[in-house]
């Protein structure tokens, strides 16, 4: 009887296993109503505490491209993270107010787990203050 419990618990953690899998490529899929899709084309606060929408897509990024964690943690968090993609690419765009810089990234068309940096670019005081007006809104 207890062999029966375990193995019972056993199979429901590997299913479970398997489900989060299927659920984390799913949230990268860019199918309609993933985490993807809803940040293609948006500008997106990055707050770790609590955790914003940016932050998680970001923390999606660092999954899938290990090398950027050390870029971040060289630097500090961003402030926002802009995300677009196409059929072969995905870009996105790290802004860093207190610097005033902004750095760029996209994947490569052959190899999406591989990504190309750019940067530092300058943000113009424009941009800046429609950052920081932003973070205001989101703030509210």
């Amino acid at each position: 009887m207890k062999l029966r419990g375990y193995l019972n618990a056993v199979c429901a953690a590997g299913i479970g296993v398997s489900l989060l899998g299927a659920c984390a490529s799913f949230e990268e899929s860019g199918l309609p109503g993933s985490a993807a899709s809803m940040a293609r084309n948006q500008i997106m606060l990055v707050r770790k505490s609590p955790p914003s929408f940016g932050f998680s897509r970001l923390q999606a990024h660092v999954r899938a491209h290990p090398e950027l964690d050390g870029f971040i943690k060289a630097r500090a968090l961003p402030d926002f993270l802009a995300e677009t993609s196409d059929e072969s690419r995905t870009y996105f765009i790290l802004y860093f107010l207190e610097n005033k810089q902004a750095y760029a990234f996209r994947t490569q068309p052959e190899d999406r787990a591989s990504i190309e940096a750019s940067g530092p670019y300058p943000i113009t005081e424009g941009e800046r203050r429609t950052l920081e007006d932003f973070r205001e809104q989101a703030m509210e």
